[in-house]
């Protein structure tokens, strides 16, 4: 046997090159059967000899166990969904015994009874920019001041649970007379902090919808009022009174709350209309030292009376115009009324021509000056003018 390192003839059957010290042969550990040193794998029966097993499973792809392991690139978790802190006010609205109601019926025929019901609800929500969250099956959650802002928003959700109580009521006069169920229905509101935010529940479809304890309540107020009325909490009270008429129903247990909750019902509408009514009926901040304008004001109040029209002027550095409550014709009544307003019941039976606000950049006026001018509008040119007129709160004669 050649040695297959040095070449050199063995004449015996030896395992070793007696030249080199080099293995002659491999012996298969599977079937003991001799092999060349330069084999691989033994003749016989293709078992890897030693030596070559860790070179043949690493060239074999059919021997490799390593898991199959794909690099791509990392996936994000995605955002944190975008929060605003708000104030807003909620309204639940559903129909009191509706699953009463459609045990009997055929699902086509409580669709055709449901779904007027909740399209009135909708659209009462929508005409006072109410934001519809979502429908419940038999009502709806909907949302004032967001995701349109609006100051009233309060009033705005009592307005619209107002209608909603009042188209219900026609609705199911019509349903009762047609022979059906009568439908009645219950809401609840509350005003309060929320986090509102947009969520993506599907590839095209995102939910506008707010998260805090507000809203909870909110649903409460609704399974704690009365059928077909509409309950408040103390919150939405604060803000509408004046503007409704609230009874209250006491404190009652609220389910998830520790403390009764002052629970009120909304009767119908109340006497006040504007935030100046409101503001007047709790008592207007007094005029300081302004005695010379508050005799002007009378002045031109009591001329009024006697059927001659009167111009009231407010002239000063940047006189803004809500800084005196004048803001347009129809308000200089209810503005002279203000100013009497500490005095006793203003005597205004006829409504002022006309009010002019002149500002003027004039260094020597820090505050308004208040002129009461009589007769017709051609006559006011040369009274009013800054520059003329020295007197505070003085009255240019009549004509």
């Amino acid at each position: 046997m050649r040695c297959t390192k040095c070449g050199t003839d063995s004449t015996t059957s030896r395992k070793f090159c007696a030249a080199c010290g080099s293995p002659l042969s491999r012996s298969c550990p599977k079937c003991g059967a001799e092999n060349a040193p330069s084999s691989a794998f033994c003749e016989d029966c293709g078992t890897a000899l030693a030596g070559h097993a860790a070179s043949a499973a690493a060239s074999s792809p059919q021997a490799s166990t390593a898991p199959n392991i794909r690099v791509t690139p990392e996936q994000s978790a995605g955002d944190p969904l975008d929060g605003e802190r708000k104030t807003v006010t909620a309204l639940f609205a559903d129909i009191k015994g509706s699953t009463e109601m459609m045990e009997d019926l055929d699902p086509e025929q409580a669709r055709a009874v449901i779904d007027p019901a909740l399209k009135l609800m909708m659209d009462a929500a929508h005409r006072y920019d109410g934001y519809v969250v979502q429908s419940t099956g038999d009502g709806i959650f909907a949302l004032f001041g967001a995701p349109v802002a609006r100051e009233d928003h309060p009033q705005r959700s009592l307005f619209a649970a107002l209608r909603m109580q009042e188209e219900l009521r026609r609705y199911s006069a019509k349903v009762v007379a047609d022979g059906g169920t009568p439908i009645q229905g219950r809401i609840g509101i509350n005003t309060g902090e929320v986090v509102v935010r947009s969520i993506h529940t599907g590839a095209a479809h995102v939910e506008y919808t707010p998260i805090g304890h507000m809203t909870n309540l909110a649903s409460r107020m609704q399974t704690a009022a009365p059928v077909g009325s509409i309950a408040v909490t103390e919150a939405t009270r604060k803000l509408c009174e004046g503007y409704f008429i609230l009874e209250p129903l006491g404190p009652t247990r609220v389910k998830g709350v520790t403390e009764p909750v002052n629970v009120y019902e909304v009767t119908g509408l109340g006497p006040l209309r504007t935030r100046l009514q409101r503001s007047a009926g709790r008592g207007l901040t007094k005029f300081v030292g302004r005695e010379r304008e508050m005799e002007a004001m009378r002045n031109a109040a009591e001329l009024a009376r006697a059927g001659r029209g009167q111009i009231v002027a407010a002239m000063a550095e940047a006189v803004g115009v809500r800084g005196i409550r004048l803001e347009d014709p129809g308000d200089v009544e209810r503005g002279i009324a203000e100013a009497l307003a500490h005095d006793g019941p203003a005597l205004i039976d006829a409504v002022v021509s006309r009010a002019s606000l002149i500002g003027t950049r004039s260094s020597e006026r820090s505050c308004p000056t208040l002129r009461c001018v009589s007769g017709s509008k051609a006559r006011i040119d040369s009274s009013v003018s800054p520059k003329k007129s020295s007197r505070m709160g003085e009255a240019a004669p009549g004509g």
